[in-house]
């Protein structure tokens, strides 16, 4: 029997910011002709698709999958961008949440539109159709961008598969070489950019969308193709792995797709002044919120209460907390902080608390931080620094011996024991008893929002994240149903980045042409908006560091980095039972200033990365539903 379009147009969605209802008939009256024959069909058909997209936004954790509200093992938390309390180690995605079936239920639905839109095409103008198949193949361009760079090469579907059918070999299909499902990709985002209109509504893509689309996918073919050693070859087809032969294909690709949004969109900077470092700092704050950002390429909106996700209750200061109890769960690390710019660094990059083996004394926990880059206050919350009117205190404890010549490390280096209990006043809980100091006043030895030694409500890192968290949401709404910031899933900066990495792989693989310079010019427009200190020439670019470090700066706890690590082939080196480090001011009594220690994670959460997982494991189920479906290496 024949599919009919009900089935995708069982439930009501909102996508964009007015919530679109459908009244739809019992499915004994409903028909395809119902919805396909008119704008308003379309447009809902259009909006379940979206809704199905498979972008890990704020409800998406490694461990629970898509679309489940994030407590548990935050993505950047894998990352070394930040540490959770719930988070023990690197992982993998968890099989049981895999989205194969999900991204093949929505290639099923968009194979379907594709199909049968055009019987009702006298309806609509030639252009209005094609821009509806041009959004159609953008959304399945994007689906099987979820799987390959999960999977690798993946079965190609692009028709309805009818069951049941006495046709069964049909339905039991190999999966395609890596570098097919990659062009395959490709030919989609190709035909959307060439039919689809140059604006739509937020939430919805344009032509412009799937260029930027396939400039990310195409550098993480090129990527793959450059630094992947991994190779599993299924009936001649390579289905993990692309030869390196394929490297300037991609990077090229890559590099053209980014350049077509040049002119399109530009970086946010409504409020940024040159050489005013607030103003730079409010700016980038302010890029998250504006939904009339010129920066933003394609968006997922959010709307209470019908749709909603929980990120500032998770995330706030403990001092912040609502009436739900959670907090902090993302608590950047020392290492992802030391990236900025602006910082006291030692000779190895390090951040430098000490100077002849005594800790430097600051009067406030913010003038360690008075240089530094704005783009770091404004997506990292320093200890002392203002969110909603209050200094977000962040202390390990109270000093109190003495510090006469100064006072030595309280730790040796590397060290993950706990810090001695003599001469330091600390706190294992919020319900903390004031320290009375010499002039008579009371201080909290954690401060309001930890570190509190067995709290798991606190800031365990010395800091606690900034981005995405909305600047002026009263505590009472600060739960875990209902937060409504909109999700960037790609901005113009992104675009930058991957036009910078794509021009300097083409340049180190020997192609002639401006890439160093346009890659310079690329990071330098970053770098400028950032307040950090521009590129001077193509000496800062001997090596690949420079563009993937600053990725990392700008697209930080945007879930992007993880993806990053694995198509450059890099998280198991950087993962190799690594301690991530932290930052943990304290207060001197004595002196009545700061000092900070910059220490290992003290609760010695060590983080090892499986190379196998580099390519994830196809669910068990979906193997034994075809003799075809070869498991990736190592399950």
């Amino acid at each position: 029997m024949k599919k009919t379009i009900y089935t995708v147009l069982c439930f009501l969605i909102c996508w964009t910011t007015a919530c679109k209802k459908l009244d739809v008939p019992p499915i004994n009256i409903i028909q395809d002709k119902d919805v396909l024959s008119n704008a308003g069909g379309v447009q809902a058909y259009m909006a379940r698709l979206y809704a199905q997209l498979p972008i890990e936004d704020f409800r998406y954790s490694p461990e629970r999958g898509l679309n489940f509200f994030w407590i548990i093992s935050p993505f950047p938390a894998v990352t070394g961008e930040a540490l959770s309390r719930d988070q023990r180690g690197a992982m993998q995605e968890n099989v049981n949440e895999s989205p194969w079936a999900d991204c093949y239920r929505l290639v099923r639905d968009v194979n379907y539109f594709l199909e049968n839109i055009d019987q009702y095409s006298s309806n609509f103008s030639e252009a209005q159709v094609n821009s509806w198949k041009g959004e159609a193949r953008f959304i399945r361009g994007a689906t099987y961008f979820a799987l390959v760079k999960r999977y690798g090469g993946v079965p190609l579907v692009d028709k309805v598969l009818q069951y049941p059918t006495s046709d069964l070999a049909g339905l039991n299909m190999p999966r395609a070489s890596e570098e097919a499902t990659y062009d395959f990709i490709a030919a989609d985002l190709d035909y959307a950019y060439q039919n689809m209109s140059e604006t739509n509504q937020a939430g919805r893509a344009n032509k412009y969308t799937a260029a930027g689309f396939k400039s990310r996918v195409m550098l993480f073919a090129g990527s793959i193709a450059k630094y992947n050693n991994i190779t599993l070859i299924d009936g001649g087809a390579r289905i993990c792995g692309i030869s390196s032969s394929k490297a300037v294909t991609y990077f090229k690709a890559a590099y053209d797709a980014a350049k077509l949004l040049d002119g399109k969109y530009s970086l946010y900077k409504k409020t940024w002044a040159a050489g005013d470092k607030e103003a730079q700092y409010q700016n980038f704050v302010n890029l998250f919120f504006d939904a009339s950002s010129p920066e933003n390429v394609f968006v997922k909106q959010y709307h209470y209460p019908e749709s909603v996700h929980g990120y500032d209750a998770y995330n706030v200061p403990r001092q912040l907390m609502g009436a739900n109890g959670y907090s902090a769960e993302v608590n950047p690390t020392l290492d992802y902080v030391e990236l900025f710019d602006g910082l006291p660094k030692n000779s190895d990059g390090t951040l430098k608390t000490t100077t002849a083996g005594k800790y430097d004394l600051y009067t406030n926990t913010m003038d360690l931080f008075a240089n530094a880059e704005p783009r770091l206050r404004a997506t990292v919350i320093l200890p002392g620094d203002q969110f909603k009117g209050q200094s977000i205190e962040i202390r390990r404890g109270i000093y109190t011996g003495s510090s006469a010549g100064g006072i030595s490390p309280l730790l040796p280096a590397g060290s993950t024991a706990n810090y001695p209990t003599t001469n330091i006043v600390q706190s294992s809980n919020a319900n903390q008893t004031p320290y009375k100091l010499s002039d008579g006043t009371t201080m909290n030895p954690a401060g309001l929002s930890g570190i509190f030694t067995g709290d798991g409500t606190c800031a365990i890192s010395g800091f606690s994240i900034r981005k995405w968290l909305v600047p002026d949401k009263p505590t009472s709404e600060v739960l875990e149903n209902r937060s409504d910031q909109t999700w960037i899933e790609m901005r113009y900066a992104e675009v930058l980045l991957n036009y910078a990495e794509a021009a300097w792989e083409l340049n180190s693989l020997g192609q002639s042409g401006t890439y160093l310079s346009d890659a310079m010019n690329a990071i330098n427009q970053i770098r400028e908006r950032a307040g950090a200190t521009p590129l001077t020439g193509a000496g800062d670019l001997l090596t690949v560091d420079t563009i993937r470090k600053e990725r990392r700066k700008e697209l930080g706890f945007e879930n992007k980095i993880w993806w990053d690590m694995r198509r450059w082939r890099t998280a198991d080196k950087e993962q190799n039972a690594t301690l991530y480090r932290v930052l943990m001011p304290f207060y001197s009594a004595n002196d009545k200033k700061y000092f900070f220690d910059a220490r290992t994670d003290e609760r010695n959460v060590r983080y090892t990365f499986d190379v196998r997982w580099y390519y994830e494991q196809i669910p068990n189920g979906e193997i034994q539903k075809s003799q075809k479906l070869v498991q990736n290496p190592g399950y």
